[in-house]
């Protein structure tokens, strides 16, 4: 979770930067000020949405939230930097019950000026879990490595395996989780305009 504290100071200190008040964050972005508060104070585990709507609001890239370096050059991510434990941050992916539902494992944290954000995710069970599907403007790109993937996409549902691979606008409400029961693992490319 320390990721996800750092997450949430960045965002405080962005916005007290730009002179915007929560309450301001809270009603541009859509989102209720109880939630950015929770975010700010790095109390809840968001999805992505709301992060990428807050950096909307606060004119960055979302890739700003996650930042370690500036690298101008190409980023190289070793396989044992992108499977460490303590370099993840954790999301909810909108479950109704919040808790800790995705891991993900920046590949570009340290590359500045990005557009793209690629992940290694590690989804946990979703069994007995109700999802609330999520928009945010840009699109996706999810390749699954390991496990049953099931997108909930508009008014459909795709079910992944090992291999395939799906692409989507995320501007149609969407929800990822694993299917089956069991744990996932997939490489997500999340591409957000600025």
């Amino acid at each position: 979770m320390g990721n996800n504290k750092i997450i949430g100071a960045k965002i405080q200190r962005i916005r007290e930067s730009k002179n915007l008040t929560v309450q301001e964050v809270a009603e541009r972005s859509g989102l209720s000020v109880d939630q950015v508060e929770r975010i700010e104070g790095s109390l809840d585990f968001p999805s992505l949405a709301p992060l990428i709507k807050i950096a909307r609001v606060l004119g960055v890239r979302l890739g700003t939230f996650l930042d370690d370096q500036t690298e101008l050059g190409p980023v190289i991510c070793r396989k044992q930097d992108s499977n460490t434990a303590t370099e993840s941050i954790s999301f909810s992916n909108n479950a109704t019950k919040a808790r800790k539902h995705m891991e993900y494992h920046s590949l570009s944290k340290a590359k500045s000026g990005r557009h793209m954000e690629p992940f290694l995710i590690d989804i946990a069970s979703s069994s007995g879990v109700d999802f609330i599907l999520s928009t945010h403007e840009g699109e996706e790109f999810i390749y699954v490595l390991e496990g049953i993937v099931e997108i909930n996409y508009g008014k459909n549902t795709y079910i992944l395996e090992e291999g395939d691979s799906i692409y989507y606008d995320s501007i149609v409400a969407h929800h990822v989780h694993a299917g089956a029961g069991s744990t996932a693992k997939i490489l997500a490319v999340v591409y957000t305009p600025y």
